[in-house]
């Protein structure tokens, strides 16, 4: 059986159940408390080093770890092609595989520097991981003009489009949708200026994989 080690309240755990949702996947949860600092514990770094979720025991022989959304994906989608979320053609992959790059980067990253150096329950937390990072404040400034910013491009490339990457729903709407509502925490979230990502984000709430992965 496949094991996913979630937290239900942190970003990253719940685009791997999104996609698991999607694929209709049948598989374990164990939730690791991050408020507590479960992952910090000896009990879930002889699981898991890097001390971070998302992570998914597979169900090969050898019972692979995979601990980062990425490999995650990969994984799932190589074993369980259908529904296909990271493309069928070269340039579907390489579309999603972009689009998907530039939301974690340009998005979650951008969210998760404002928020871990302005925080102070994140005080010495700057960076997720086994190692303790200092918060620099100026950091934070310029993460939260870079959410703002994503919000923008988001809105930008869905004007006339009912999906980011290509004519399909991808791994790039989970991620997309993950990065919109975790932005809350820093206070953005989408306006009255952004007419065509607050219409995608609508159509993403009837899908069933969004419900049952909230």
């Amino acid at each position: 059986m496949i094991i996913l080690y979630d937290c239900a309240t942190a970003p990253s755990p719940r685009r791997a159940r999104i996609l698991l949702a999607e694929k209709g996947i049948a598989h374990e949860t164990v939730q690791v408390d991050l408020v507590r600092g479960e992952q910090m514990g000896e009990a879930y770094r002889a699981i898991n080093p890097q001390c971070t979720v998302p992570a998914l025991r597979t169900d090969d022989e050898d019972g692979l770890l995979l601990t980062d959304n990425a490999a995650i994906a990969a994984w799932l989608e190589a074993r369980y092609p259908q529904p296909a979320l990271m493309g069928i053609t070269p340039r579907e992959k390489a579309e999603i595989a972009s689009w998907n790059w530039r939301i974690e980067f340009e998005g979650l990253l951008a969210i998760a520097e404002t928020l871990r150096n302005s925080s102070p329950a994140m005080a010495d937390r700057a960076l997720p991981g086994p190692v303790n990072y200092a918060q620099i404040p100026e950091l934070a400034q310029r993460g939260l003009a870079r959410v703002q910013h994503f919000f923008d491009t988001l809105n930008e490339r869905l004007a006339g489009r009912d999906f980011i990457a290509t004519d399909r729903f991808s791994i790039a709407d989970i991620t997309a949708v993950v990065a919109v509502d975790f932005a809350r925490v820093v206070r953005v979230k989408p306006g009255e200026q952004h007419p065509e990502l607050l219409r995608w984000r609508a159509a993403m709430a009837q899908r069933p994989s969004m419900a049952m992965a909230r």
